[in-house]
């Protein structure tokens, strides 16, 4: 008998044990979960007003479509960089050694400061930072980040796996630390953020069957709020499969502050893409921001005619605007000065700066395509 009681304690101590244990291991559990989630950061874009450290470029250089093409946009890249160089820095990505002495040969000529010049060299599949270099983000610390997004050549429709990794080279070589988002696809062109988180965008170039076509536009906003802070969506349905870029938004439409969208002028609308909908001049018309404000619309037209040597009109809404200047691409159009004074009432500090994109533009893209812009850093 004594001996069945000892069994029986031993076994009801046993069973205690077993459940303190799992008490222990569920209160442990509890708190990785709330540990986990004390550590979800929330990053910011910051408004590409501001005034910023430098401008990240990628040289043009003959090793995916040959030398002709490198010669024939190499002088903007020049202009660019002799334009933006008294102001700020310029970094540049240079495929490899032998291209970066070449380019310091050709700054020279041109007269640039090598101080506000620096490198990094990176194999690239070709030059359009705006989507496949680095973008940067800010942490809830105000800390600066790089934010790296997938990048599969705009659905696959060109070489990408050499651009896909220039944001972690970029990363290793500045000590930036680098958050990984690979799994979502996202280039910098294909959306356009206000001071107020407010993202303009086309679905056909973020969520269509050439971009992340399993996903929900809800986690579409799920990343895009996590990774660059947006508040407040305006989506556009945009059109597939007219150009590279299946309509990126940078070239008909931009935020000029949290209460103003510059756009072209209703005519010229439905010139930039043969399937463009009605409805998404509406929205842009009709749209409001963050506060609930309808934006007030500025318009800036296309070009009078068709570019030289294409079978379509040129957009001035995709310059850049740099720490002292405001590159803008023009076409030698009638509307060229057009677009200047427009773009001088509205940026009077800046200096405007033509630089002629038509043989850029063959290639699909114009000044804010190539370029990205790195914020200030919080000690500045």
């Amino acid at each position: 008998m004594n001996e069945r009681i000892r069994r029986k304690e031993g076994a009801c101590r046993k069973l205690v044990q077993i459940v303190l244990c799992l008490l222990v291991s569920i209160n442990l559990m509890g708190n990785q979960i709330l540990t986990a989630n004390a550590k979800e950061t929330t990053y910011t874009f910051p408004d590409e007003n501001q005034k910023h450290e430098g401008t990240w470029l990628i040289w043009p250089h003959a090793h995916t479509y040959g030398k002709a093409y490198a010669r024939s946009i190499e002088p903007i890249w020049i202009e660019m960089v002799k334009a933006l160089a008294p102001g700020e820095h310029v970094h540049i990505i240079a495929y490899d050694q032998k291209l970066k002495k070449h380019i310091v040969s050709k700054l020279n000529e041109a007269g640039v400061d090598r101080n506000q010049v620096d490198f990094v060299i990176a194999k690239s599949d070709d030059v359009w930072a705006r989507d496949t270099g680095p973008m940067f983000v800010y942490d809830a610390q105000g800390q600066l980040h790089i934010v790296d997004f997938g990048f599969d050549g705009w659905g696959k429709k060109t070489p990408y796996r050499k651009d896909d990794r220039i944001p972690q080279t970029v990363a290793k070589a500045t000590g930036i630390p680098r958050i990984d988002v690979s799994k979502f696809v996202l280039e910098g062109g294909s959306v356009d953020i206000a001071a107020d988180g407010t993202v303009l965008a086309t679905k056909s170039a973020v969520i269509s069957k050439n971009r992340n076509p399993h996903c929900s536009q809800a986690k579409a906003e799920r990343y895009l709020k996590k990774y660059l802070g947006a508040k407040k969506f305006i989506w556009l349905e945009g059109v597939t499969d007219e150009d590279i870029t299946d309509a990126h938004i940078d070239g008909f439409a931009r935020f000029y502050d949290a209460q103003t969208i510059l756009t072209v002028p209703e005519e010229d609308f439905f010139d930039l893409y043969e399937n463009i909908k009605a409805s998404d001049y509406d929205t842009l018309q009709e749209a409001t921001n963050a506060s609930g404000e309808r934006y007030k619309i500025v318009e800036v037209p296309l070009t009078s005619k068709n570019v030289t040597g294409l079978d379509y009109k040129g957009s001035y809404l995709n310059y850049y605007l740099g720490k002292e200047v405001l590159l803008l691409p023009v076409y030698d159009d009638a509307n060229d000065q057009t677009a200047v004074t427009i773009m001088q009432n509205l940026y009077p500090d800046h200096t405007i700066v033509p630089i002629n994109v038509t043989a850029l533009y063959k290639n699909g893209g114009m000044l804010h395509c190539v370029t990205q812009q790195q914020p200030l850093s919080q000690a500045e």
